[in-house]
């Protein structure tokens, strides 16, 4: 049997061991981009399970596995960090009153997690972490069938999962010429190898390196805010730490709403996230206080509120928000029907996408993917009751995903996979028409935006029947490798030239930190007299890291 303190450690162990193996993880994968890569991302997201897990101690495995699961959700990051924090919430459910974890525990917690995560993703794709979570899980399930111990079971899920994780290479093509195995697959085997090393060793593997803060951050363009009429005096909010998981919260919601308006419920098998607007806030707690114990208690007078927003709204300079230093989720009165909140890298990006409308925007991209709790307080920070979220890169679509049932707002995420298409999603917003009109319509105007970027390749790689040398300029078209070049101005126009056809009228440039004013320009005027009068072609100063140019091609 294995109780709280040792899953504990256990999973401690597994967070420590892919954060010293996370480059090794990262050179598995075969496109050649520079980005956050896999490794990165699933230590980044464990990490943050683990330093609230170290915090514990003495408690069930039920407790440890909640938690580790709920610390997950929050701090996933790209694809490969959202699907691990799905297979540990399927595994916390198979915990579910569990005082300790047996055999037929640990195979009923590995089904339930990957039942999670398969379900979670639209097009589960063979010969990835989806398949070695899988197989690893068969094992397990076979162990415990044949009457092995806890340990041994755990020693046949990682058998399973190695097994699945070496015929990677035959399921998926691109690997198998690469001569690499999956990397998410490789990280979900990592963290298992040092989970095993303390349940059948009594072994801990130790960090190598020291935990890092969220690089991620905020910026709000706070100047000009609307008017609102406001009904009820009081913004109240609370969280119910539930005593009886069944007892439905339906009937909260209810009674709120017979008090107050902007009711918003939230809630999980652990807590009830509470925001109403209302004059009584002390009849709301009372209510609550029927379902459980009250925590993060905050009431806030919005007529106040409103009076200080008016006086520091007549100035014209935009101001910074960034999250509390603390991981508080801080949300802000709503003052407006609709929000936006962009995921960008680079200083010339971040204030294009503020002169579009948006709200705040978060700092990351290809280079570092920003978690779903630093989207989670973007959104709760933006005065809105409707909030839109731009990706803007497809690794981060997810972790974006993952925000929705978290927040306070009706979050609607569209799954721009690039700048350009952010852009353009923005660019056809219309403030008359209802939110799910709009969503149509943003994703209408961005479909047919062609993309292109330059960027280095960080690796020798065989790619899609491309010889590349580290160092290389790589052009990509929409996301996938077009070819590759030695001389950046030669590249820029190829690519643009390649993506348009006959009916483009507008090229965009943005170019990076790495390319001065002048040399933008030069490349700029090069492209123009290339393509003739008839399209007109933009230059800005994007200040995008590891893309000297994203091309915007309409």
């Amino acid at each position: 049997m294995i109780n709280g303190n040792t899953l504990r450690d256990a999973l401690l162990s597994g967070a420590n061991n892919i954060v010293n193996c996370k480059q090794a993880v990262d050179e598995l994968n075969v496109f050649p981009v520079p980005d956050g890569d896999t490794g990165t991302n699933m230590s980044m997201t464990i990490s943050a399970a683990a330093r609230e897990l170290a915090l514990l101690d003495g408690e069930s495995a039920d407790k440890i596995a909640s938690t580790n699961a709920s610390a997950l959700l929050r701090g996933a990051r790209g694809n490969s960090g959202v699907i691990l924090s799905l297979l540990f919430r399927g595994f916390a459910k198979g915990l579910k009153g569990k005082e300790e974890m047996d055999s037929a525990a640990l195979a009923e917690a590995m089904k339930l997690g990957v039942e999670a995560a398969y379900n979670a993703v639209m097009k589960p794709t063979e010969g990835t972490i989806l398949t070695v979570a899988r197989v690893g899980a068969e094992y397990a399930a076979k162990a415990n069938e044949e009457g092995k111990d806890v340990v041994a079971t755990f020693e046949a899920l990682l058998e399973g999962a190695n097994k699945a994780l070496a015929e990677t290479p035959e399921m998926l093509p691109v690997l198998k010429k690469a001569g690499v195995v999956d990397a998410g697959g490789r990280g979900f085997v990592v963290i298992l190898e040092g989970m095993l090393s303390v349940i059948r060793d009594g072994k801990m593997i130790e960090s190598a390196e020291a935990p890092s803060a969220s690089p991620a951050a905020t910026q709000r363009n706070a100047a000009g805010e609307m008017e609102a009429d406001i009904t009820f005096t009081y913004c109240t909010e609370f969280i119910v730490k539930r005593d009886d998981a069944d007892k439905d919260p339906k009937t909260l919601r209810a009674y709120l709403e017979t008090i107050g308006d902007c009711v918003v419920v939230v809630d999980d098998e652990e807590i009830i996230k509470v925001h109403v607007h209302t004059d009584h806030p002390g009849n709301a707690f009372e209510k609550g206080l029927t379902f459980g114990q009250l925590i993060n208690m905050k009431v806030e007078n919005m007529r106040d509120q409103h009076e200080r927003a008016k006086h520091d709204s007549k100035g014209d300079a935009p101001k910074t928000a960034t999250p509390k230093d603390d991981g508080e989720i801080v949300s802000v009165e709503i003052e407006k029907d609709f929000g936006f909140v962009a995921v960008a890298a680079g200083e010339g990006l971040h204030a294009l996408f503020a002169d579009l409308g948006c709200d705040l925007i978060v700092s990351g991209g290809q280079t570092m993917n920003p978690s779903t709790d630093d989207i989670l307080k973007a959104i709760e920070q933006t005065p809105a009751s409707t909030v839109f979220v731009l990706p803007n890169n497809k690794n981060i679509i997810m972790a974006a995903e993952q925000a929705i049932p978290l927040s306070t707002r009706k979050v609607i995420v569209l799954p721009t996979r690039t700048i350009p298409q952010g852009i353009s999603a923005m660019l056809n917003f219309d403030p008359d028409l209802d939110s799910d009109q709009n969503a149509i319509n943003m994703q209408k105007g961005y479909a047919n935006v062609q993309t292109g970027q330059v960027t280095f390749a960080a690796r020798d790689s065989d790619y899609d029947g491309k010889q590349i040398k580290k160092g290389e300029l790589l052009a990509l078209a929409n996301g996938k490798v077009s070819f590759t070049e030695t001389e950046l101005e030669k590249c820029v126009i190829k690519l643009t030239k390649a993506l348009a056809d006959r009916d483009t009228a507008f090229i965009t440039l943005i170019h990076g930190e790495d390319v001065s004013e002048e040399d933008a320009q030069k490349i700029s005027d090069a492209l123009s007299e290339k393509l003739g009068s008839d399209i007109e072609v933009t230059l800005i100063n994007g200040g995008q890291p590891v893309y000297y140019f994203i091309i915007s091609v309409e």
